[in-house]
């Protein structure tokens, strides 16, 4: 697999939906305030009605929720609740007017997210909950406003209104819809945190050799750059002198420094490390790394905001059914009675089939499941996570922060000699300190954590092909590798070797005057419990698969240890997406684990994606599920949870909506003939009693 080859898939997809020009546009200039300022304009509430981004076009429903249940309290206490007086409700003369002009300003203010909604639903055809509530509403003020002319024209022959109902489904939808968008999270701010990697300001090299600070944004291929220890990388290049260890830990989810050399190259937002270097650059603005990442993050989002919720496909399919009947149900009684009692027929049916439980039936499951999955270490930020978590088929997980520690140390020393692990560490810290490989790096951090203070080395070389030697206290002493060891045919107990092997550590030995006195291990060490969490998740009847950039050998080594039957090593920092991609081509429901900004794609890409708490930002921004104490148990404990909230939906969902199946034809009046008619409110009670249940039903969900 080619890193170019995805690149060039990856740029041929459409993005016009999202004005991906021009994000290009700006990240040509790398002024990432600036497109900051333009990725803000696409971030969206995952609202997942018909795939549309409701949000950008509805206002903020905390706001017109407050603002509307002001209006209607009110309209609920001076109107009739289905044609009954309540005991704290009242009138008085003139009260009916006061009710009209209420009831006007909060259906146009209140309802308009619903009427713009089902715009745009209609608009594509794609009708869902919007146009559903939107009927709904419009039905009831138009009846209502007919009702209040009848009575005004006819005192004497009262017709029941719906104000008090349509006060009702208006701030019952918009308090749905605000619980909703607490459980659901905003559009990622992967986007944007992407950008902040990057430096306002580099230190350009002129002809003259001297250096001067300029905007990033003036900087193009080929310009030579000085990059001093501790600084970002300002974008992808050359390196052209020098040498240095580089984390690309924001950047890749690796945490083993990289070691550069001239000639090697670099990436934009890694972080240079103790060395100061000359680059040369080969990629800005859509070129670069973190641009091509974006773009990635970016199509798979919008790709996956295609998926239909299930209450979605419910309310297109009710309003179908509810349009039909009513109209069937209008024309029906048209012939056999008269207008008023097929228009009384009709709004019967169109009352039945308001979503009033329906608009809830969902919110308040993601509300209960949201709560639940807090306090067990999960923060859900996409509704369709739970609804998709029901099924899945496979998940993918990085392996360096996901499976491991995500930490490159010391992760044993065993003694081979009379001698002291302390004592041991003292003489391999000693030959460390004078070299700046990765591997030294990390042992220099375990023994500033452990409190241990090296010895003092002196005549410190290095020996190709076998490691590093030194004079210490008085002792030559080698830092080798195995195939050294093997080569002097210095024989030790290969058993204590064997688990290090298994796990992918490297292993160094410690040699003093020629005697082998201590092997030590150095690795990102295996999480304890990831063992036990492969075995659960394939009894639960998931395939988990493991991501790595690491070669195949050291690859096959933790796949063998942890028992995975499925890997895929030496990966470039695209490969994953690419990988998650034909997978769920092919129909699989995937959930993708990861902790790095080479995951935030195939997180995005994943028919779930999980990041791990202790990850980066941008990962975690991708992500659908955030795993906040980085305990896998609690990935078991998530597929768990959405196979119970999504059986919760169902049952949701058929009392929301399926009552629909016996009321619309009893509303259309299919037993007329024998004597039983529903009225408009007796409808309204039904309605009423299906949110209730669905209310006590999600309630219900326990973990």
């Amino acid at each position: 697999m080619k890193q170019g080859d995805q690149m060039d898939e990856s740029m041929k997809m459409d993005h016009s939906k999202h004005d991906h020009h021009e994000m290009n546009h700006s990240m040509n200039g790398h002024d990432h305030h600036n497109m900051n300022q333009e990725m803000s304009g696409h971030d969206h509430h995952e609202m997942a009605h018909g795939g549309m981004d409701h949000s950008m076009h509805m206002g903020n429903f905390k706001q017109k929720f407050w603002l509307s249940l002001v209006l209607s309290i009110p309209i609920i206490v001076l109107s009739p609740m289905m044609g009954m007086q309540l005991p704290f409700q009242f009138t008085f003369p003139g009260s009916e007017w006061v009710v009209l002009v209420l009831a006007t300003v909060l259906f146009v203010y209140g309802g308009q997210p619903f009427l713009s909604g089902a715009k745009m639903e209609l608009k594509m055809k794609s009708p869902a909950m919007m146009t559903l509530i939107a009927m709904g509403i419009t039905v009831a003020y138009i009846y209502s406003l007919y009702s209040f002319i009848a009575n005004k024209l006819n005192p004497h022959e009262h017709v029941m209104d719906f104000f008090w109902e349509l006060a009702t489904l208006i701030i019952i939808m918009l308090l749905g819809h605000w619980v909703e968008m607490n459980a659901v999270s905003n559009a990622s701010n992967a986007l944007k945190k992407l950008a902040e990697l990057l430096p306002d300001e580099v230190n350009q090299i002129q002809e003259d050799g001297s250096t001067q600070k300029v905007k990033l944004q003036e900087i193009k291929s080929g310009d030579m750059l000085l990059v001093r220890a501790g600084d970002k990388m300002p974008t992808d290049g050359q390196i052209i002198k020098g040498t240095t260890i580089v984390d690309e830990s924001a950047v890749t989810g690796e945490s083993k420094g990289v070691q550069k050399n001239v000639g090697d190259t670099v990436i934009g937002g890694s972080v240079n490390g103790d060395g100061t270097i000359r680059v040369k650059v080969t990629g800005t603005g859509e070129d670069g790394y973190l641009a091509k990442v974006m773009t990635m993050v970016q199509q798979a989002q919008q790709e996956k905001s295609k998926l239909e919720s299930i209450s979605d496909k419910v309310a297109k399919w009710l309003f179908y059914i509810a349009l039909v009947a009513g109209l069937l149900t209008f024309t029906v009684w048209l012939f056999v009675a008269d207008l008023p009692q097929a228009l009384d027929r009709m709004v019967t049916v169109f009352v039945i089939a308001c979503p009033h439980a329906l608009g809830l039936a969902i919110p308040l499951v993601i509300a209960r499941s949201t709560s639940l999955a807090a306090k067990n270490g999960l923060l859900l930020k996409s509704r369709q996570a739970l609804e998709q978590g029901n099924q899945l088929d496979y998940v993918f997980l990085d392996k360096t922060g996901t499976l491991t520690e995500g930490k490159f140390t010391v992760t044993g020393i065993e003694k081979l000699a009379e001698t002291s692990k302390e004592e041991a560490l003292k003489y391999i810290g000693a030959l460390e300190a004078q070299t700046n490989h990765p591997l030294a790096v990390g042992v220099m951090n375990y023994l500033k954590a452990e409190g241990i203070d090296p010895y003092q080395a002196q005549e410190v070389s290095t020996l190709k092909g076998i490691g590093v030697s030194g004079t210490v206290e008085g002792h030559q002493v080698i830092l080798a590798n195995q195939k050294e060891i093997e080569r002097r045919a210095l024989s030790f107990d290969q058993e204590k070797l064997k688990e290090y092997q298994a796990q992918g550590n490297t292993i160094s030995f410690l040699l003093i005057d020629e005697e082998l006195v201590a092997f030590f291990a150095m690795g990102d060490s295996i999480k304890p419990q990831a063992k036990a969490f492969i075995k659960d998740l394939r009894n639960a009847g998931i395939e988990p698969v493991m991501l790595t950039g690491d070669n195949q050998e050291a690859a096959k080594a933790v796949a063998d240890y942890l028992g995975l039957k499925e890997f895929f090593g030496e990966l470039l920092p695209d490969d994953k997406e690419k990988i998650i991609k034909r997978y769920t081509d092919d129909g699989k429901k995937v959930m993708m684990v990861g902790d790095g900004i080479n995951d935030a794609p195939a997180l995005a890409r994943a028919t779930i994606g999980m990041a791990i708490g202790a990850g980066t930002d941008i990962a975690i921004d991708s992500a659908d599920v955030v795993l906040t104490n980085s305990n896998l148990q609690d990935i078991l404990k998530f597929v768990r949870l959405a196979k119970k909230t999504h059986r919760k939906m169902i049952q949701n969902l058929w009392w929301g909506a399926g009552y629909n199946i016996l009321a619309i034809p009893l509303a259309a009046g299919i037993l007329a003939p024998i004597g039983i008619l529903l009225s408009p409110a007796i409808g309204a009670i039904l309605m009423s009693l299906s949110t209730i249940i669905v209310a006590i039903n999600a309630m219900t969900l326990r973990v």
